[in-house]
């Protein structure tokens, strides 16, 4: 009888199923002879963490709602941003505002959440799209913290056991972090945002988490964005043709999931160059804080309107 196989983690069967999308791509190609000089230029610089008040289970709702709604890029240019704030950071205001006024949403709360209540706080209309999926999104948090970890948030993040790459693996199980797409026929999972939620959750001070390295980047559409202007992601020239004409792209199509796929493999070709002494986590928030530079916000970035990122 042969003994049971684990599982692979979910960043395992990222890095693997970018790395099969990235050798068959026909529209994102990486610049491979480009890796070695881009990483040498790569200069940590330590990642932007909202600090939040309030006890460990507090903060703990915290990140997990926050990441539970980390998404929407492509609705950005749309919605009503503060001033001098990014879509991403008027968000993640707005929620941060709720928790420090009045407290998390009990599991509960959550579970009766709509569109109407999540827009008053985030100080947009109920009527725009992202605030249904929103809400959604936090009711079904809400139903996995009441229905699998008896009401507390806390014992979301112990049931990983110290262990980023098991927290990521149990959100991925979770609808709101549910992020899957297929490139020829076959599944391909990026679990964005289930990772980035073990990555904040040590980054925001809730818990000291061992294999975070073992983490991948986090597949968006802004670091994508700053491989191709870097030289190091090279496309199709139909494909610049659309993402420079500010054109949406098909959540799933192919292209879309070529330049997700194709970024993480970048960066986990990068983080080797270096002898892994950038984990590709630490990689991709250097990428993403370099995306906010002129060089960078001047030119348009690939959007798309989808619930992964």
């Amino acid at each position: 009888m042969k003994p049971c196989q684990k599982m692979p983690s979910i960043p395992d069967q990222v890095r693997a199923a970018c790395a099969r999308v990235a050798a068959r791509a026909r529209a994102v190609k990486v610049e491979e002879d480009a890796i070695e000089g881009y990483a040498k230029g790569l200069e940590p610089t330590p990642p932007a963490a909202r600090s939040i008040g309030g006890g460990r289970e507090s903060r703990t709702a915290f990140v997990i709602c926050l990441d539970a709604v980390n998404f929407g890029s492509g609705w950005w240019p749309t919605i009503r941003k503060r001033p001098g704030l990014s879509g991403y950071a008027t968000i993640e205001a707005g929620l941060a505002e709720r928790v420090e006024a009045a407290g998390p949403w009990s599991p509960q709360e959550l579970t009766a959440l709509d569109a109407s209540r999540i827009a008053a706080v985030l100080g947009q209309d109920e009527d725009h799209p992202l605030m249904e999926r929103y809400a959604a999104s936090l009711r079904d948090v809400g139903e996995r913290v009441s229905g699998d970890h008896d009401g507390s948030f806390e014992a979301v993040v112990e049931a990983a056991g110290g262990s980023a790459p098991a927290l990521a693996t149990l959100l991925a199980g979770w609808d709101a972090f549910a992020d899957m797409s297929t490139y020829d026929g076959e599944p391909v999972p990026f679990y964005k945002r289930a990772q980035i939620a073990a990555a904040d959750v040590d980054r925001m001070g809730v818990a000291a988490l061992r294999g975070l390295d073992e983490l991948t980047a986090f597949a968006d559409n802004l670091v994508p964005h700053v491989l191709r202007v870097d030289g190091v992601l090279r496309l199709d020239p139909e494909l610049e043709r659309r993402i420079d004409a500010e054109e949406l792209l098909v959540h799933g199509s192919p292209e879309e999931v070529e330049l997700r796929a194709c970024a993480v493999h970048a960066i986990e070709l990068l983080s080797n160059a270096l002898g892994r002494e950038m984990p590709p986590a630490e990689i991709d928030a250097v990428l993403w804080n370099r995306g906010r530079a002129p060089r960078y916000k001047s030119r348009p970035r690939p959007r798309c309107r989808n619930t992964a990122y």
